[in-house]
């Protein structure tokens, strides 16, 4: 059963007075779209109980108003090292002043889901920070902190399911339903979050709009060039585009790149899906539903082959409540048995097997799902956003004006099922030749650099992490710093050093102290040497120049056992070559990271 649409004036007391108590706001903080995504999850299950929500992303929402609401779920991703995401700190700055009241947050119930990976030492971290900052200003958390956790084997749903069941439970205890109203199965069709219309005069005559986002600029690809040797293993290029506007950015900031899909696997998925026929037919795009938020770069005209092609993903690996949505549009019976098991408690293990371990895409379950008839009205309900990606930018603009340089790893892999994969963007990003455009933006990074060009600094950026140190490196030479230290680390040193050349010719010049690992290039059965290594073996030198002249320490790469290892090698300088105890050896490394002096950016 549903609440009466009336209007306002002809509601009953009691009807108004229920509707209001069950007005719930969710503000969602993220980098890559996970959290965007999963508030709106939220707000389905949500509706099941009769709450009105509106989802919104917390740098768009007016901060002064926080103290009117009254019901607030904050859904907050992580980033960095343990650090909040970009939308997410004016809000918490403001929630930090040190003059607000301990009774600000009074009448305010809230809980807090985060978002994380267990792969990083500070896990869920910004949204355990802002757990006890609100309750901190008199705000009074109604169902336990979630904390999902990527590493679980169903992905972040392992935990969102059974935390949405307690939040459920909650939220029926301390707002109970009339005996008219019942909570909604979970199975509910819900409206969709578009409409569509096919009214010919509102179509535009000339090409769709691809991407508007005033935020982007156009690039030209000046180079795409692999710096990988060819046989290798890995292909990682190094790509410079150049651009007419003055941009601007800072060394450690990151490139967003919209990526295309390949146009052979859009057709290919079209065809699965029954919609070549109509797949070229333009259509204009209503958002229609408040609590279901659309990405504000979806075009308002389009056609499914644009929809397809650049802003929905169909070579994702779907999460557990794709199928939840997938089983409400199959007819097949045996197709919905097993959709059923699929979403059951019992049927985890057998949705891992089948989906993550093989990491098997949303286009290889819609060929097995024949019967599932998607509407277009629901595209972006059923399928999710195909997000912008992040890259690592490689130069600095002082020494490179109007370019970006970016050096990438081209993904590609075999799964379990011997299927090769490719990852979207640097797919697209491979296949890009000199002359070809493209817009990208910049978004500031987690990196800073300090003051003065005579402080040491220390770049650790094994592979690809090494990115962001030539634009670190670069920018600190031309302001005329000799204090460059770079640990690099790489399988061989004729197969995959990046950029060997310019380091040695920095180091010629003196000014860079380069140091690198080649962890394959020994005998077999020796040992390999890592970055953390290197470190250990240069730890007196580390000491003078992380310990006696304060330097700084920057860490980038692969978040597996390197920043720890790093980390750790720099505690034993301290013990060795500091005087320090062990644990006075960590409280250093640790304070040089709350002070500033260490930085991570690291991923998983």
């Amino acid at each position: 059963m549903s609440l009466s649409p009336l209007p306002d004036h002809h509601r009953p007391e009691h009807l108004n007075e229920f509707q209001n108590s069950r007005d719930l706001l969710i503000l969602y903080a993220t980098e890559t779209g996970t959290a965007q995504e999963t508030a709106d999850r939220i707000a389905r299950e949500c509706r099941r109980v009769h709450f009105k929500c509106r989802v919104i992303s917390m740098d768009s929402y007016p901060q002064l108003e926080l103290i009117s609401e009254h019901l607030i779920i904050f859904v907050v991703a992580t980033t960095g090292s343990g650090a909040e995401p970009r939308a997410m700190t004016s809000l918490w700055s403001m929630l930090l002043r040190s003059d607000l009241p301990t009774d600000l947050f009074e009448d305010l119930d809230f809980c807090v889901l985060g978002l994380g990976d267990t792969a990083y030492e500070k896990f869920c971290w910004p949204a355990k920070k802002l757990s006890r900052r609100m309750q901190s200003l008199g705000g009074r958390e109604i169902c336990e902190r979630g904390e999902s956790d990527e590493q679980h084997q169903l992905g972040i749903d392992g935990a969102l399911d059974p935390w949405i069941d307690k939040l459920l439970d909650t939220l029926l205890v301390l707002h109970p339903l009339p005996p008219d109203l019942t909570v909604l199965p979970s199975n509910t069709k819900h409206p969709p979050r578009i409409s569509i219309s096919y009214d010919a005069e509102t179509l535009p005559n000339g090409p769709l709009s691809s991407n508007a986002d005033p935020n982007f600029h156009e690039a030209i690809v000046k180079c795409n060039r692999r710096v990988t040797a060819e046989g290798w293993f890995q292909d990682v290029r190094h790509l410079e585009f150049k651009f007419e506007d003055a941009i601007e950015y800072n060394p450690g900031d990151v490139a967003v790149i919209h990526p295309v899909a390949d146009s052979s696997e859009v057709d290919s998925f079209l065809i699965t899906m029954g919609w070549a026929n109509t797949a070229d037919t333009p259509f204009r795009i209503e958002h229609s539903t408040s609590d279901q938020t659309l990405p504000d770069y979806i075009p308002r005209i389009a056609t499914l082959r644009t929809l397809f092609t650049r802003y929905l993903d169909f070579n994702a690996v779907p999460r557990r409540s794709f199928f939840r949505l997938l089983r409400q549009f199959t007819t097949d019976e045996l197709e919905c048995e097993k959709l059923d098991d699929f979403v059951s408690v019992e049927g985890a293990d057998e949705l891992y097997d089948y989906c993550q371990r093989v990491r098997r895409t949303i286009r290889e379950v819609m060929t097995e799902f024949r019967s599932a008839q998607i509407p277009i009205e629901h595209v972006f309900d059923v399928f999710p956003v195909l997000r912008p990606r992040q890259f690592s930018i490689a130069s600095s603009v002082k020494c490179h004006p109007h370019e970006i340089h970016l050096c990438v790893a081209i993904v590609r892999y075999r799964t379990k099922l011997k299927v090769p994969r490719k990852g979207v963007c640097t797919s697209f990003l491979a296949g890009l030749k000199p002359g070809d455009r493209l817009r990208i933006g910049t978004q500031k990074g987690f990196i800073t650099l300090p003051n003065y060009p005579d402080t040491p600094v220390i770049c650790v950026g094994p592979g690809t992490g090494v990115a962001p140190m030539r634009a670190i490196i670069e920018e600190r030479i031309r302001a005329g710093s000799k204090e460059n230290t770079l640990y690099f680390g790489c399988r061989s040193a004729l197969k995959d050093e990046h950029y060997a050349a310019e380091w040695e010719q920095y180091t010629k010049s003196d000014n860079l102290i380069y140091r690198v690992a080649h962890s394959r290039d020994g005998p077999e059965g020796v040992k390999r040497t890592y970055v953390q290594d290197l470190l250990q073996q240069h730890g007196e030198e580390v000491w003078k120049l992380l310990g006696e002249r304060q330097g700084w320490l920057i860490i980038s790469g692969s978040s597996n056992k390197m920043p720890a290892a790093v980390r750790a090698a720099v505690s034993s300088s301290a013990e060795r070559f500091g005087g320090m105890s062990v644990e006075e050896a960590a409280e250093y490394v640790a304070a040089m990271e709350r002070s500033g002096r260490l930085i991570e950016e690291c991923w998983s």
